[in-house]
Protein backbone atom coordinates (compact mmCIF):
# COMPACT_ATOMS: atom_id res chain seq x y z
CA UNK A 1 0.00 0.00 0.00
CA UNK A 2 1.28 3.38 -1.11
CA UNK A 3 2.03 6.03 1.95
CA UNK A 4 0.05 8.98 2.61
CA UNK A 5 2.03 12.07 2.65
CA UNK A 6 2.13 15.25 4.18
CA UNK A 7 4.18 18.70 4.66
CA UNK A 8 5.58 19.38 7.90
CA UNK A 9 7.91 22.01 7.46
CA UNK A 10 8.10 25.18 5.24
CA UNK A 11 11.55 27.83 4.65
CA UNK A 12 11.25 30.58 1.74
CA UNK A 13 14.04 32.77 1.13
CA UNK A 14 11.70 35.42 -1.52
CA UNK A 15 11.96 39.22 -2.64
CA UNK A 16 9.33 39.93 -0.94
CA UNK A 17 10.29 37.90 2.46
CA UNK A 18 13.06 35.92 4.08
CA UNK A 19 11.21 33.05 6.52
CA UNK A 20 7.87 31.95 6.51
CA UNK A 21 6.49 34.69 8.64
CA UNK A 22 7.88 37.60 6.94
CA UNK A 23 6.42 36.16 3.33
CA UNK A 24 3.55 35.20 5.20
CA UNK A 25 2.81 38.70 5.75
CA UNK A 26 3.84 39.95 2.25
CA UNK A 27 1.21 37.59 0.78
CA UNK A 28 -1.50 38.51 2.42
CA UNK A 29 -0.74 42.72 2.53
CA UNK A 30 0.26 42.18 -1.82
CA UNK A 31 3.84 43.64 -0.68
CA UNK A 32 6.04 43.63 -3.71
CA UNK A 33 9.71 42.90 -3.60
CA UNK A 34 10.29 43.92 -6.84
CA UNK A 35 12.82 46.65 -6.95
CA UNK A 36 15.50 49.52 -9.28
CA UNK A 37 19.00 47.71 -9.78
CA UNK A 38 21.57 50.48 -10.99
CA UNK A 39 23.53 47.62 -12.20
CA UNK A 40 21.54 46.70 -14.73
CA UNK A 41 21.66 50.05 -16.31
CA UNK A 42 24.75 50.67 -16.01
CA UNK A 43 24.78 47.22 -18.14
CA UNK A 44 22.63 48.56 -20.71
CA UNK A 45 19.99 45.91 -19.81
CA UNK A 46 16.74 47.02 -21.20
CA UNK A 47 14.74 45.63 -18.18
CA UNK A 48 16.47 47.17 -15.19
CA UNK A 49 14.24 45.65 -12.25
CA UNK A 50 14.58 42.55 -10.52
CA UNK A 51 13.96 40.74 -7.75
CA UNK A 52 16.27 39.93 -5.14
CA UNK A 53 16.17 38.72 -1.45
CA UNK A 54 17.12 40.87 1.11
CA UNK A 55 19.77 38.35 2.79
CA UNK A 56 22.07 40.97 5.95
CA UNK A 57 25.54 39.63 6.97
CA UNK A 58 24.09 38.90 10.30
CA UNK A 59 21.26 36.36 9.28
CA UNK A 60 24.55 34.55 6.96
CA UNK A 61 26.44 34.29 10.06
CA UNK A 62 23.94 32.13 10.94
CA UNK A 63 23.62 29.75 8.94
CA UNK A 64 27.39 29.40 7.83
CA UNK A 65 30.44 29.75 9.64
CA UNK A 66 33.38 32.58 8.68
CA UNK A 67 35.17 29.66 7.37
CA UNK A 68 32.30 28.59 5.26
CA UNK A 69 32.09 32.07 4.04
CA UNK A 70 35.73 32.66 3.56
CA UNK A 71 35.31 33.26 -0.62
CA UNK A 72 31.94 32.11 -0.84
CA UNK A 73 29.86 33.92 -3.55
CA UNK A 74 27.27 31.54 -4.75
CA UNK A 75 23.95 33.55 -3.91
CA UNK A 76 21.42 30.69 -5.01
CA UNK A 77 23.62 28.01 -2.31
CA UNK A 78 23.53 30.87 0.13
CA UNK A 79 19.42 31.18 -0.30
CA UNK A 80 19.01 27.30 -1.02
CA UNK A 81 20.90 26.61 2.19
CA UNK A 82 18.73 29.33 4.48
CA UNK A 83 15.77 27.94 3.18
CA UNK A 84 16.27 24.16 3.39
CA UNK A 85 17.77 24.88 7.18
CA UNK A 86 14.49 26.90 8.10
CA UNK A 87 12.33 24.19 6.56
CA UNK A 88 14.29 21.53 8.91
CA UNK A 89 14.18 23.48 12.18
CA UNK A 90 10.29 24.01 11.57
CA UNK A 91 9.70 20.32 10.98
CA UNK A 92 10.86 19.84 14.64
CA UNK A 93 14.62 19.06 13.90
CA UNK A 94 17.75 20.58 14.69
CA UNK A 95 21.31 21.66 12.85
CA UNK A 96 23.69 19.82 14.43
CA UNK A 97 26.61 19.17 12.22
CA UNK A 98 27.55 16.10 14.72
CA UNK A 99 24.58 14.64 14.43
CA UNK A 100 24.51 10.77 13.50
CA UNK A 101 23.82 9.72 10.34
CA UNK A 102 19.91 10.11 9.00
CA UNK A 103 19.59 7.19 6.85
CA UNK A 104 15.82 7.83 6.74
CA UNK A 105 15.71 10.78 5.11
CA UNK A 106 16.70 12.24 1.64
CA UNK A 107 17.31 15.71 -0.28
CA UNK A 108 16.25 16.69 -3.45
CA UNK A 109 17.17 20.76 -4.02
CA UNK A 110 16.82 21.92 -7.67
CA UNK A 111 18.95 24.37 -9.61
CA UNK A 112 18.62 26.36 -12.99
CA UNK A 113 22.75 27.46 -12.37
CA UNK A 114 24.82 27.70 -9.49
CA UNK A 115 27.17 30.44 -8.77
CA UNK A 116 27.21 32.41 -11.84
CA UNK A 117 29.24 34.88 -9.81
CA UNK A 118 31.64 32.48 -8.75
CA UNK A 119 32.52 30.95 -12.22
CA UNK A 120 32.96 34.58 -13.40
CA UNK A 121 35.48 34.63 -10.70
CA UNK A 122 37.27 31.52 -11.86
CA UNK A 123 37.07 32.75 -15.29
CA UNK A 124 38.89 35.33 -15.03
CA UNK A 125 41.07 34.36 -12.19
CA UNK A 126 41.68 31.71 -15.22
CA UNK A 127 42.58 34.02 -18.14
CA UNK A 128 45.08 36.23 -16.01
CA UNK A 129 47.06 32.60 -14.81
CA UNK A 130 46.28 32.10 -11.33
CA UNK A 131 45.01 28.94 -11.52
CA UNK A 132 46.16 28.14 -8.31
CA UNK A 133 44.41 30.94 -6.03
CA UNK A 134 41.18 30.63 -7.12
CA UNK A 135 40.18 28.84 -3.93
CA UNK A 136 39.33 25.34 -2.21
CA UNK A 137 35.50 25.88 -2.58
CA UNK A 138 35.36 26.84 -6.34
CA UNK A 139 33.57 23.35 -7.87
CA UNK A 140 31.74 22.88 -4.59
CA UNK A 141 30.00 26.92 -5.45
CA UNK A 142 29.70 26.29 -9.15
CA UNK A 143 28.66 22.09 -9.85
CA UNK A 144 24.97 21.70 -10.25
CA UNK A 145 24.90 20.11 -7.11
CA UNK A 146 26.51 22.02 -4.62
CA UNK A 147 23.16 23.21 -2.91
CA UNK A 148 22.54 19.51 -2.54
CA UNK A 149 26.43 18.93 -0.92
CA UNK A 150 26.26 21.98 1.29
CA UNK A 151 22.62 21.30 3.17
CA UNK A 152 22.98 17.30 3.01
CA UNK A 153 26.71 17.95 5.12
CA UNK A 154 24.61 20.69 7.24
CA UNK A 155 21.96 18.17 8.01
CA UNK A 156 23.61 14.63 8.11
CA UNK A 157 21.47 13.04 5.59
CA UNK A 158 22.06 10.09 4.66
CA UNK A 159 18.92 8.51 2.01
CA UNK A 160 18.91 9.84 -1.98
CA UNK A 161 20.76 12.57 -1.85
CA UNK A 162 20.41 14.66 -5.72
CA UNK A 163 19.62 17.66 -7.50
CA UNK A 164 17.56 17.90 -10.13
CA UNK A 165 17.80 20.57 -13.14
CA UNK A 166 14.25 21.65 -15.50
CA UNK A 167 14.12 25.01 -16.32
CA UNK A 168 11.08 26.75 -14.58
CA UNK A 169 9.48 23.25 -13.65
CA UNK A 170 12.45 22.72 -11.22
CA UNK A 171 11.03 22.86 -8.05
CA UNK A 172 7.97 21.38 -8.86
CA UNK A 173 9.88 18.31 -10.22
CA UNK A 174 11.81 18.61 -6.70
CA UNK A 175 8.52 18.38 -4.71
CA UNK A 176 6.97 15.23 -7.01
CA UNK A 177 10.27 13.46 -6.75
CA UNK A 178 10.20 13.49 -3.03
CA UNK A 179 6.67 12.92 -3.05
CA UNK A 180 6.93 9.49 -5.02
CA UNK A 181 10.17 8.24 -2.58
CA UNK A 182 8.42 8.23 0.33
CA UNK A 183 4.86 7.27 -0.98
CA UNK A 184 6.83 3.94 -2.14
CA UNK A 185 8.43 3.49 0.82
CA UNK A 186 12.26 4.07 -0.17
CA UNK A 187 12.73 7.43 1.79
CA UNK A 188 11.01 7.93 5.82
CA UNK A 189 11.49 11.79 4.89
CA UNK A 190 12.51 14.49 2.03
CA UNK A 191 13.80 17.31 1.98
CA UNK A 192 12.91 18.97 -1.57
CA UNK A 193 13.41 22.53 -2.79
CA UNK A 194 14.96 24.87 -5.62
CA UNK A 195 16.79 28.37 -5.59
CA UNK A 196 18.14 30.21 -8.27
CA UNK A 197 21.10 32.70 -8.34
CA UNK A 198 20.51 36.52 -9.35
CA UNK A 199 22.33 39.60 -11.45
CA UNK A 200 23.07 40.65 -14.89
CA UNK A 201 24.84 37.00 -15.77
CA UNK A 202 21.87 34.58 -15.31
CA UNK A 203 19.40 37.39 -16.35
CA UNK A 204 21.40 38.89 -19.58
CA UNK A 205 20.03 36.15 -21.95
CA UNK A 206 16.62 36.90 -20.83
CA UNK A 207 17.37 40.10 -21.49
CA UNK A 208 18.55 39.43 -25.30
CA UNK A 209 15.99 37.48 -25.65
CA UNK A 210 13.26 40.29 -24.92
CA UNK A 211 11.44 38.42 -22.89
CA UNK A 212 11.84 40.43 -19.70
CA UNK A 213 9.62 43.94 -19.10
CA UNK A 214 11.57 47.36 -20.00
CA UNK A 215 8.26 49.44 -19.72
CA UNK A 216 8.88 49.83 -15.62
CA UNK A 217 12.04 50.93 -14.58
CA UNK A 218 10.61 53.99 -13.11
CA UNK A 219 7.85 52.03 -10.72
CA UNK A 220 9.47 48.76 -10.19
CA UNK A 221 6.48 47.20 -7.92
CA UNK A 222 4.32 47.54 -10.79
CA UNK A 223 6.22 45.78 -13.26
CA UNK A 224 5.22 42.27 -12.71
CA UNK A 225 1.72 42.13 -14.13
CA UNK A 226 0.27 38.61 -14.60
CA UNK A 227 -2.53 38.04 -16.32
CA UNK A 228 -2.65 41.71 -17.08
CA UNK A 229 -3.87 43.73 -20.74
CA UNK A 230 -0.79 45.74 -20.07
CA UNK A 231 1.84 42.98 -19.11
CA UNK A 232 4.78 43.31 -21.40
CA UNK A 233 6.94 40.04 -20.01
CA UNK A 234 8.37 39.00 -17.17
CA UNK A 235 10.46 40.54 -13.76
CA UNK A 236 13.56 38.00 -12.94
CA UNK A 237 13.68 37.34 -9.42
CA UNK A 238 15.22 35.02 -7.67
CA UNK A 239 16.00 33.29 -4.23
CA UNK A 240 14.66 29.37 -2.64
CA UNK A 241 11.85 27.47 -1.36
CA UNK A 242 12.24 24.32 0.83
CA UNK A 243 10.00 21.76 1.98
CA UNK A 244 10.02 18.77 4.33
CA UNK A 245 7.83 16.16 3.26
CA UNK A 246 7.18 13.12 5.14
CA UNK A 247 5.10 9.99 5.50
CA UNK A 248 1.62 10.83 7.16
CA UNK A 249 2.60 7.62 9.54
CA UNK A 250 6.05 9.22 10.60
CA UNK A 251 4.34 12.52 11.33
CA UNK A 252 1.86 11.23 13.45
CA UNK A 253 4.12 9.23 15.46
CA UNK A 254 6.72 11.95 16.32
CA UNK A 255 3.55 14.22 17.13
CA UNK A 256 4.76 16.80 14.16
CA UNK A 257 2.71 20.21 12.58
CA UNK A 258 0.87 19.08 9.71
CA UNK A 259 1.19 21.70 7.00
CA UNK A 260 -0.62 20.12 4.44
CA UNK A 261 -1.03 16.94 2.79
CA UNK A 262 -0.16 16.12 -1.10
CA UNK A 263 -2.42 14.06 -2.78
CA UNK A 264 -0.32 13.61 -6.07
CA UNK A 265 0.60 15.33 -9.73
CA UNK A 266 2.45 14.28 -12.42
CA UNK A 267 5.60 15.33 -14.55
CA UNK A 268 5.19 15.54 -18.45
CA UNK A 269 6.60 16.66 -21.43
CA UNK A 270 5.39 18.43 -24.46
CA UNK A 271 8.28 17.00 -26.58
CA UNK A 272 8.20 20.10 -28.41
CA UNK A 273 5.34 18.87 -30.36
CA UNK A 274 2.31 20.45 -31.17
CA UNK A 275 2.89 24.02 -30.94
CA UNK A 276 5.54 22.77 -28.53
CA UNK A 277 8.95 24.58 -28.91
CA UNK A 278 11.97 25.03 -26.52
CA UNK A 279 10.43 28.35 -25.25
CA UNK A 280 6.83 27.85 -25.69
CA UNK A 281 4.54 24.84 -24.18
CA UNK A 282 2.74 22.07 -26.06
CA UNK A 283 -0.98 23.23 -24.97
CA UNK A 284 -1.96 19.38 -25.25
CA UNK A 285 0.94 18.39 -22.98
CA UNK A 286 -0.30 21.02 -20.47
CA UNK A 287 -3.82 20.00 -20.33
CA UNK A 288 -3.01 16.27 -19.96
CA UNK A 289 -0.38 16.95 -17.43
CA UNK A 290 -3.12 18.65 -15.09
CA UNK A 291 -5.73 15.93 -16.08
CA UNK A 292 -3.18 13.29 -14.72
CA UNK A 293 -2.71 15.03 -11.34
CA UNK A 294 -6.11 15.37 -10.33
CA UNK A 295 -6.54 11.56 -11.60
CA UNK A 296 -3.48 10.73 -9.10
CA UNK A 297 -4.63 12.86 -6.77
CA UNK A 298 -7.92 10.86 -6.35
CA UNK A 299 -9.86 13.43 -6.89
CA UNK A 300 -12.24 14.91 -9.65
CA UNK A 301 -11.88 18.45 -11.42
CA UNK A 302 -14.81 20.01 -9.72
CA UNK A 303 -12.71 19.28 -6.35
CA UNK A 304 -10.11 21.94 -7.28
CA UNK A 305 -10.60 25.06 -5.26
CA UNK A 306 -7.84 27.43 -5.85
CA UNK A 307 -5.20 27.49 -8.22
CA UNK A 308 -1.62 28.74 -8.00
CA UNK A 309 -0.38 29.35 -11.74
CA UNK A 310 3.01 29.21 -13.44
CA UNK A 311 1.08 32.87 -14.92
CA UNK A 312 4.88 35.16 -16.12
CA UNK A 313 3.26 38.27 -16.93
CA UNK A 314 3.83 37.21 -20.66
CA UNK A 315 1.56 36.85 -23.70
CA UNK A 316 1.94 32.99 -22.65
CA UNK A 317 -0.78 33.95 -19.62
CA UNK A 318 -4.18 33.60 -21.53
CA UNK A 319 -2.92 30.34 -22.95
CA UNK A 320 -2.26 29.29 -19.72
CA UNK A 321 -5.68 30.09 -18.51
CA UNK A 322 -7.22 28.45 -21.28
CA UNK A 323 -5.56 24.90 -20.97
CA UNK A 324 -6.71 25.30 -17.62
CA UNK A 325 -10.37 25.77 -18.52
CA UNK A 326 -9.78 22.52 -20.94
CA UNK A 327 -7.86 20.32 -18.95
CA UNK A 328 -10.85 20.82 -15.75
CA UNK A 329 -13.73 21.56 -18.25
CA UNK A 330 -14.25 24.72 -16.31
CA UNK A 331 -14.58 28.21 -17.33
CA UNK A 332 -16.69 31.35 -16.31
CA UNK A 333 -18.20 31.85 -12.87
CA UNK A 334 -17.55 27.88 -12.70
CA UNK A 335 -13.51 28.46 -12.41
CA UNK A 336 -11.62 27.81 -9.58
CA UNK A 337 -10.29 30.66 -8.04
CA UNK A 338 -6.15 31.49 -9.63
CA UNK A 339 -3.89 33.82 -8.37
CA UNK A 340 0.01 34.32 -9.53
CA UNK A 341 2.44 34.94 -7.05
CA UNK A 342 4.66 36.17 -9.55
CA UNK A 343 3.00 39.36 -9.27
CA UNK A 344 4.75 40.16 -5.74
CA UNK A 345 7.94 38.33 -6.62
CA UNK A 346 9.04 38.26 -10.68
CA UNK A 347 10.19 34.98 -12.09
CA UNK A 348 12.30 33.83 -9.60
CA UNK A 349 13.29 31.06 -12.42
CA UNK A 350 14.51 27.23 -10.94
CA UNK A 351 13.53 28.44 -7.26
CA UNK A 352 9.44 29.18 -8.63
CA UNK A 353 8.14 26.36 -8.43
CA UNK A 354 9.27 25.61 -4.55
CA UNK A 355 8.58 29.37 -3.58
CA UNK A 356 5.11 29.40 -5.08
CA UNK A 357 4.55 25.82 -3.41
CA UNK A 358 5.52 27.55 -0.51
CA UNK A 359 2.69 29.96 -1.36
CA UNK A 360 0.04 27.58 -1.71
CA UNK A 361 0.58 26.26 1.44
CA UNK A 362 0.65 28.72 3.46
CA UNK A 363 -2.69 30.17 1.52
CA UNK A 364 -4.35 26.47 2.09
CA UNK A 365 -3.28 26.59 5.95
CA UNK A 366 -3.99 29.87 6.82
CA UNK A 367 -7.40 30.26 4.56
CA UNK A 368 -6.86 32.84 2.35
CA UNK A 369 -5.95 33.55 -1.08
CA UNK A 370 -3.35 35.88 -1.88
CA UNK A 371 -4.12 39.06 -4.47
CA UNK A 372 -2.98 39.32 -7.85
CA UNK A 373 -1.21 42.68 -7.70
CA UNK A 374 -0.89 44.84 -10.75
CA UNK A 375 -3.61 42.91 -12.68
CA UNK A 376 -6.35 45.69 -12.44
CA UNK A 377 -6.81 45.97 -16.03
CA UNK A 378 -7.30 42.00 -17.04
CA UNK A 379 -6.63 40.80 -20.44
CA UNK A 380 -9.40 40.65 -22.28
CA UNK A 381 -8.57 37.14 -23.67
CA UNK A 382 -8.72 36.02 -19.90
CA UNK A 383 -11.76 38.01 -19.05
CA UNK A 384 -13.59 35.43 -22.08
CA UNK A 385 -12.76 32.44 -20.36
CA UNK A 386 -13.74 33.21 -16.71
CA UNK A 387 -15.12 35.72 -14.82
CA UNK A 388 -12.87 38.74 -13.43
CA UNK A 389 -14.41 37.68 -9.77
CA UNK A 390 -11.80 34.55 -10.37
CA UNK A 391 -8.77 36.63 -10.05
CA UNK A 392 -8.78 38.70 -6.87
CA UNK A 393 -6.89 41.55 -6.87
CA UNK A 394 -7.08 41.82 -2.77
CA UNK A 395 -6.65 39.47 -0.44
CA UNK A 396 -9.69 36.78 -0.34
CA UNK A 397 -10.66 35.16 3.20
CA UNK A 398 -12.07 31.77 1.90
CA UNK A 399 -12.50 28.22 3.49
CA UNK A 400 -11.27 25.71 0.94
CA UNK A 401 -9.53 22.41 1.16
CA UNK A 402 -7.80 21.83 -2.16
CA UNK A 403 -5.42 23.62 -4.28
CA UNK A 404 -3.52 22.76 -7.00
CA UNK A 405 -0.24 24.35 -8.35
CA UNK A 406 1.83 23.95 -11.57
CA UNK A 407 4.54 25.15 -13.67
CA UNK A 408 5.85 24.78 -16.89
CA UNK A 409 9.11 25.30 -17.94
CA UNK A 410 11.90 25.76 -21.23
CA UNK A 411 12.00 22.94 -23.38
CA UNK A 412 8.79 22.27 -22.86
CA UNK A 413 8.43 20.36 -19.39
CA UNK A 414 5.36 20.69 -16.80
CA UNK A 415 4.45 19.80 -13.52
CA UNK A 416 1.19 19.51 -11.24
CA UNK A 417 0.93 19.22 -7.71
CA UNK A 418 -2.44 18.89 -5.42
CA UNK A 419 -2.09 19.78 -1.59
CA UNK A 420 -4.98 19.19 0.38
CA UNK A 421 -5.77 20.69 3.63
CA UNK A 422 -5.33 18.47 6.80
CA UNK A 423 -7.04 18.52 10.44
CA UNK A 424 -5.50 15.96 12.68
Amino acid sequence: MKKRVVITGLGVVAPNGVGVTEFTDALKSGRSGITFHQKLKDLNFSCQIGGVPNISDELKSKYFTNLQQRGFNSSGILYGCIAGVDAWKDAGFEKNEASELDYETGLIFGTGTSGIEKFREAIYGVDEGNVRRLGSTVVLQTMASGVSAYLSGMLGLGNQVTTNSSACTTGTEALLMGFDRIQNGKAKRMLVGSCSDDGPYIWGGFDAMRVMTYKHNNNPEQGSRSMSASASGFVPGSGAGAMVLESLESALERGATIHAEVLGGEINSGGQRQGGTLTAPNPKAVQRCIIKAIENSGINANDVEVINGHLTATSKDSLEIENWTKALNRNGNDFPYINSTKSMIGHCLAAAGTIECVASIIQLKEQFIAPNINCEDLHPEIEELIDSEKIPTEKLDMNFDIMAKASFGFGDVNACVVFKRLQV
